[in-house]
């Protein structure tokens, strides 16, 4: 029995890896796209009108960038991982969004684990410097860029009225209420195939996040763009 049941558990294991590897690198319909990218707007918009403002209106105005991995899939036999596809906009100094680009966020860890789950994430980049070391290749959220879970309460937005000091704050979803969290052990890269997609032509993510240089926005990058918050202080 003891035997059946390992032998069980490295299928299981051997499955859910072989999935997150080749997930991807499954093309994405253009359908596809734009649900990602209007979930990831319900996903924001859920996390800026939660009451008593949970997460400190200073840290949304103050922030540069922000990404949002809607459906984040965590799974685990002992061997985990997690594998999930968002949307990530800078803005300039104007306050301005950029257009969306399509981005990936995959990590694993190791030790003695069971199940699987799916979560909603939201980063907030404090600095350009954070996102465009990111732009070339997977950045490791904990190595060269600063993640730090985010602020929460009431007693937060006075305390982060003081000081900003990671580089990149992080929230995700927790039985209907977001909580923040650090996200150890996670990459995070641009998805070129889907952003090249989502706007029929290539084009480099500098240039679509810091030079606008985007012919035609999809309507349901307008839908993403329209919950962000307004002006940077």
């Amino acid at each position: 029995m003891n035997a059946r049941l390992g032998a069980a558990l490295v299928v299981a294991a051997s499955l859910s890896l072989v999935w997150l590897a080749t997930a991807s690198v499954c093309d994405a319909s253009a359908s596809e796209l734009d649900a990602r990218a209007r979930r990831s707007a319900a996903v924001f918009r859920e996390l800026r009108d939660m009451p008593d403002h949970e997460v400190p209106a200073d840290l949304m105005v103050r922030s540069r960038c922000v990404a949002v991995v809607p459906n984040l899939v965590k799974a685990a036999w002992f061997l985990g991982g997690h594998y999930g596809k968002g949307l990530l906009s800078c803005r300039s100094k104007y306050g301005e969004w950029s257009p969306p680009v399509h981005v990936l966020l995959t990590g694993g860890s190791f030790g003695l684990q069971f199940g699987a789950s799916s979560t909603d994430i939201v980063l907030f980049f404090m600095s350009e410097d954070s996102v465009r070391s990111l732009l070339s290749s997977k950045v490791k959220l904990s190595g060269e860029a600063g993640v730090a879970a985010g602020p929460v309460g009431r007693k937060a937005e006075a305390a982060t009225d003081l000081k900003l000091g990671a580089e990149i704050y992080s929230y995700a979803r927790s039985r209907g209420l977001f909580i923040g969290l650090s996200l150890e052990g996670a990459y995070m890269g641009v998805d070129r195939e889907d952003t090249r997609d989502y706007y029929g032509k290539s084009y480099s993510a500098k240039k679509i996040l810091f030079e606008h240089e985007v012919s035609r926005v999809p309507k349901s990058a307008w839908d993403f763009l329209g919950v962000l918050p307004r002006r940077a202080k």
